[in-house]
């Protein structure tokens, strides 16, 4: 019989702020089965989960009162990753075109947002018109993606112009449509602040999941052995009271 395990990523990061109530329920074919928590980089969490052939259903459910950010300075060790092309933020096929195309943008804490402003007013944001194996230049060339793609060229760019950069997968109350949410992480003025590019979601809400290179690290689930295919998913995330307003111009970061 075949098996498959495959590592979840739905848990609010540790960092995230404090659970008041949580719950995960993993069933194959309705019977309940183990999932084994497992810390990973920046205080995500991972779950593992293990099983034969069969219908695998997920549920999670979490009340979080959220952490207030610290303006931490980055470890020199984050900066050096964050630089780095990666799978799906190849930068370094980017560095002719950010500084012939960017260079006019401001220099100093400012120019990170000013990157996600440039990528909000290329591109536009369209439901099912990228693939999972689409890279910032795919998604430069085609004017048009999803969240993870309009963080994936913030990042990409970012990082051609000597900004580090990363990825960050949240829970974003506020959204529409309502899914898992990507969005880039830059350092601006000694401290990781969040750009958003799409302007979906109020930052000042948003929940840390998972942080990493690109999309490669922060995906909700990855098949570690075997084989799964995604049949359906369903994400809500909400506030208490009213969401906050956000202009997308001032100082966001996220514990």
């Amino acid at each position: 019989m075949d098996r498959a395990a495959i590592a979840l990523q739905v848990a609010p990061a540790s960092t995230a702020g404090a659970l008041e109530s949580e719950t995960l329920s993993v069933t194959l074919d309705g019977r309940p089965i183990a999932a084994d928590e497992v810390a990973v980089d920046h205080g995500g969490r991972v779950h593992v989960v293990r099983g034969g052939p069969g219908r695998l259903e997920v549920r999670y459910r979490a009340t979080l009162e959220r952490a207030a950010a610290e303006a931490r300075a980055p470890a020199v060790a984050e900066t050096i990753v964050a630089l780095r092309q990666s799978r799906y933020c190849p930068s370094d096929a980017l560095e002719s075109f950010a500084p012939m195309e960017l260079g006019w943008l401001p220099d100093g804490p400012e120019r990170g947002r000013a990157v996600g402003q440039w990528v909000h007013r290329r591109l536009r944001y369209e439901l099912g018109s990228s693939g999972p194996l689409d890279t910032a230049i795919d998604t430069l060339l085609a004017g048009q993606g999803v969240c993870r793609d309009f963080a994936h060229l913030t990042v990409a760019l970012c990082r051609a112009l000597g900004v580090p950069a990363r990825l960050v997968a949240v829970y974003a109350p506020g959204l529409s449509p309502m899914d898992f949410h990507a969005v880039a992480e830059v350092v601006a003025a000694e401290r990781w602040e969040i750009v958003d590019a799409t302007r979906l979601a109020p930052r000042a809400s948003l929940v840390r999941i998972a942080t990493g290179r690109d999309a490669a690290d922060t995906a909700f689930a990855t098949t570690i052995s075997g084989s799964a295919e995604l049949i359906s998913a369903n994400v809500f995330a909400s506030v208490d009271g009213l969401l906050p307003d956000d202009d997308h111009q001032r100082v966001v970061t996220l514990a």
